[in-house]
């Protein structure tokens, strides 16, 4: 077991490995024990730690069992009446009582991911001021770019005592887009995912948010606002930023996992592709999405019985995500043999102006240029008639292509029409179609019709949760496409192996891994396991991750049993006997 760094709100904690249970000890007394959430236990102390700890009297005098204590918690959040008050109570109880959070949040993962993260956060956000909830992570701020190293220092964490830090600078968060300082709490949120459903030790994470301004006037303008009151900082000035931020991390975390999150296209684009080949960092809005619906489109291989590689993919919605996508599945085709060239080839890529196009100027994102197809390849294609767009539209490509695979990102509502699948359908056996679009409101078609239209041949994979279609008799169980499918497997195995970068057979590793727990032989199966099961996902996607580490010659800790030293790793939602030093 690896030594547990001294958490930033647990005074004077120390942590013993003696032989048996886990052991912390502490100097802290009284309130300071009960205020501390990593020290915390509630009315389950015991009553020789009450002694020791200067808590008589402090507590009921009934001793709880954490498992009561999980039921009175769940029992409490199932009364609270919506979304937004069920993560309120989720943020409080995370601040009062760390274990008890996670062993809750552990056993209702699906229920309780998209409370703790996904629209709802941002929701929260919305509605109360960053203040409300304990400090928590460090802030790096561009008007003090000189105060990074002094800052990490303040957190008290030695070189080897950090595996993941989790970064963003807020620009783009899921539902409400630029939101300044207060977008540490999706870092705080994602990092809580980590530790319930991949058992990354919560004491070794730091939670980072990088403020160079923002761009929302009513957080400019709201005297309660708590980060830089100037616009976003950009060029040179903010890349120069982020290089002081890289440099002073992996100088003083050489261990840690570097990730980005909610970035604005372009720069967390750029930045990945700078970064990825020297340092052991990751983007989940890029590679985590792309290997999730990675995983879904080899469970769709396995059925057809065919390659990626031969695949013509048409991807709707060519932002970070579908961008993302399309990058990953490009680079799997290289590694499998294709040249650049041919790979990209593969693809066509449509968003709000048609499909990229070398002619498209300034309309093309710096990050798209590469899958723009040559204007004149395309000249010749008839446009769709009442399109918005001077562009070629989406049944134009899908006309002229005739694509085997259809991924949607685009959150465009009902983009994938009857007309437009029936199309597709009648070119291909199984067509594949993911509407990956998120909510179910923003969803590019729902996965009733594309059954009716395909006349059940259609492999579906889908962003939102849906109920299982039933059609001729057969019942098609839909796979909901989730990043914390994968990404807390792929950090776990990143952390056993040690390895060096995230490489692209990494990635491809977990999305096999994810695709191999589904059993593709029953008619109508879902092409990706269900969420509810994270733990056992993650612990595969790990093991598997670990592997193509030690193969690629990237791993830098001996893996002689890859199973038990992803179990050993895995840190566990549990009361440890807390002595008074």
């Amino acid at each position: 077991m690896r030594q547990r760094v001294v958490p930033i709100l647990a005074p004077a904690l120390r942590k013993r490995i003696p032989e048996g249970p886990a052991t912390y000890e502490t100097t802290a007394r009284g309130m300071a024990v009960l205020t501390s959430p990593s020290l915390n236990k509630g009315t389950a102390f015991t009553m020789e730690e009450r002694e020791a700890l200067g808590l008589i009297g402090l507590l009921p005098p009934v001793v709880s069992t954490l498992e009561s204590q999980v039921g009175s918690a769940y029992a409490q959040y199932q009364r609270l009446p919506d979304a937004i008050s069920k993560n309120f109570y989720l943020t409080a109880l995370h601040d009062r009582n760390e274990v008890l959070f996670f062993r809750l949040f552990s056993e209702h993962l699906g229920e309780m991911i998209p409370i703790v993260n996904d629209r709802t956060v941002g929701m929260a956000m919305e509605q109360y001021p960053h203040e409300c909830r304990r400090p928590r992570g460090v802030y790096l701020s561009i008007d003090h770019a000189d105060q990074i190293e002094e800052a990490f220092a303040n957190f008290r964490a030695g070189p080897n005592d950090i595996d993941l830090i989790l970064a963003t600078d807020a620009e783009r968060i899921f539902g409400i887009g630029d939101w300044g300082v207060g977008g540490i709490e999706v870092a705080i949120g994602k990092l809580a995912i980590y530790t319930a459903a991949g058992g990354i030790d919560p004491a070794r994470v730091i939670p980072v948010m990088l403020d160079v301004g923002t761009n929302r006037e009513s957080l400019l303008a709201n005297p309660m606002y708590a980060g830089n009151r100037h616009g976003r900082v950009r060029g040179e000035r903010y890349d120069t930023f982020i290089e002081s931020y890289m440099k002073t991390a992996t100088r003083l975390f050489p261990r840690a996992i570097l990730q980005w999150e909610d970035f604005g296209p372009g720069k967390g684009h750029r930045i990945l592709q700078k970064y990825r080949d020297n340092i052991r960092t990751f983007n989940d809005d890029f590679e985590g999405t792309g290997a999730v619906a990675l995983a879904a489109a080899v469970s769709a291989m396995r059925i057809c019985g065919t390659l990626l590689e031969k695949q013509k993919i048409v991807i709707f919605g060519a932002g970070i995500g579908g961008i993302g996508v399309a990058d990953l599945f490009r680079d799997v085709m290289v590694y499998a043999g294709l040249t650049l060239d041919q790979a990209t080839r593969r693809f066509w890529c449509v968003d709000v102006n048609g499909l990229l196009t070398s002619d498209m100027g300034d309309k093309l994102e710096d990050f798209q240029a590469s899958y723009a197809r040559p204007a004149a390849e395309v000249r010749s294609w008839r446009g769709d008639p009442g399109s918005a767009s001077d562009g070629i539209g989406l049944a134009a490509v899908v006309r002229q292509v005739r694509p085997t695979m259809l991924i949607g990102m685009s959150g465009s509502a009902g983009a994938f029409t009857e007309p437009i699948v029936r199309n597709m359908a009648r070119h291909t056996d199984r067509p594949i179609i993911f509407p990956l679009s998120s909510p179910a409101s923003c969803a590019e078609a729902n996965p009733a019709d594309l059954i009716v239209w395909t006349d059940g041949r259609a492999l579906i994979s889908t962003g939102t949760q849906c109920l299982p279609v039933t059609h001729k008799g057969i019942t098609h169980v839909i796979g909901q496409a989730k990043n914390p499918m994968l990404y807390p497997g792929l950090g776990l195995g990143t952390i056993v192996s040690g390895a060096r970068l995230i490489s692209v057979g990494m990635l491809a590793a977990a999305a096999n891994a994810l695709s191999s727990l589904v059993a593709v032989r029953m008619p109508g199966a879902s092409l990706l396991p269900h969420i509810d099961d994270l733990r056992r996902v993650t612990a595969t996607v790990a093991g598997a991750v670990a592997e193509a580490a030690a193969t690629e010659g990237l791993a830098t800790i001996a893996l002689i049993d890859i199973v038990s030293q992803v179990e050993d790793a895995m840190w566990q939602p549990e009361y440890r006997n807390i002595q008074a030093v």
